[in-house]
């Protein structure tokens, strides 16, 4: 099974190049993030050719996660559980049966000194209290998405000029050290130890992708459970180079 966690950074402004991630046919599973598209107005026509089943959380002009699966989706949570929120940034579901998906687009936090900050802050400890239930789990939970954080200054091309930044604070930091300190593990840095590479290059800058100006921001994490069937994760750059592209690679998990 091939699992593919993607910010699409609003699903109409590029969906042509959605559409031809769909037609290759490669992914099981894909988690995709930053819709900015409400429920009503998602465009399950042009997707329906290609069998996968869809769930979507949307919001207008903001947020929104949809899960695509070609095998069975089923037990869907819409929303953080434990925490109210009027953000569209969160979708649990069981795949297949057997694996439990949590598709999440965290809040960015803007700069430390912004109230979103603290949103930021109060979500993520909202998250840690929710998944903590699933740590030690038999049933194999992956949680995938766009996390934004960068979680380390090698994860950040230039810290210099992240000093300040929410995706980059040392609060937002620690939060998710704490996942992986108590179980989680980070699966593309667990394949790749020593490796420096990106999952997010902005579109001012010129070629950004060249010069590799970019941040990872981008993550799965996985229960002890789901490690053991887990064989690789890699970063894939196609999306951020397509015609009309996201500003986001995708992030791309096998499992046996």
């Amino acid at each position: 099974m091939k699992i593919l966690t993607l910010n699409i950074n609003s699903i109409r402004a590029h969906v042509e190049s959605f559409m031809e991630i769909l037609r290759n046919g490669k992914y099981d599973v894909i988690m995709v993030q930053e819709l900015k598209v409400e429920n009503a107005g998602f465009p399950h026509n042009l997707f329906d050719e290609y069998g996968y089943n869809v769930k979507v959380f949307g919001q207008k002009s903001w947020n929104g996660v949809a899960t695509f699966s070609k095998p069975s989706i089923e037990d869907v949570t819409l929303g953080l559980p434990n925490y109210s929120d009027i953000n569209a940034r969160f979708i649990e579901c069981v795949i297949d049966g057997h694996i439990r998906i949590i598709n999440v687009y965290m809040p960015n936090g803007d700069n430390i000194e912004s109230p979103k900050f603290s949103y930021k802050l109060e979500w993520m400890q909202s998250f840690t209290n929710y998944i903590s239930k699933y740590l030690n789990s038999e049933e194999p939970v992956i949680i995938g998405g766009d996390f934004n954080v960068a979680l380390e200054d090698r994860d950040v091309w230039n810290p210099k000029n992240y000093i300040g930044i929410a995706i980059a604070a040392p609060q937002a930091r620690e939060i998710m050290k704490r996942w992986i300190s108590s179980g989680w593990t980070d699966v593309w840095r667990n394949f790749h130890p020593d490796k420096i590479d990106y999952t997010w290059y902005g579109y001012r800058g010129g070629d950004t992708v060249g010069k590799k100006q970019g941040l990872r921001l981008d993550y799965f994490l996985a229960n002890p459970a789901a490690m053991k069937f887990i064989k690789n994760c890699e970063i894939e750059l196609s999306p951020r180079l397509a015609e009309k592209p996201t500003d986001h690679c995708g992030l791309v998990l096998d499992i046996f």
